[in-house]
């Protein structure tokens, strides 16, 4: 990180503590709303869950939505890639997406 800070130049102020607005805005798959269309930013973990999910389409960038919940919460129904998935909550928190324009 120093790296970066010594090549900027010195009129340039970076605050480092304070979230960009871009981090503000991501939130795990499992807390966002029914029908709201997304895209993954990442999944995080490593193993053989985390690798599964990237196999099965869930990848940064995807497009994904919640289609629905089952009555207790879990499993969640998406939808990704056009095609629909179930997952559990706990893969499901493991995914960080952000809200899309359309």
């Amino acid at each position: 990180m120093s790296a970066l800070i010594n090549v900027l130049p010195a009129d340039v102020n970076i605050n480092l503590a304070e979230p960009t607005s871009f981090e503000r805005n991501t939130v795990s798959l499992d807390a966002m709303p029914r029908g709201i269309l997304a895209r993954v930013v990442a999944v995080a973990g490593s193993g053989a869950v985390a690798r599964r999910l990237m196999e099965m389409g869930i990848l940064p960038g995807a497009p994904v939505r919640v289609v629905r919940q089952a009555p207790l919460g879990d499993p969640i129904q998406i939808c990704i890639r056009s095609y629909h998935l179930a997952l559990r909550r706990v893969e499901a928190q493991t995914i960080t997406v952000v809200a899309s324009e359309g």
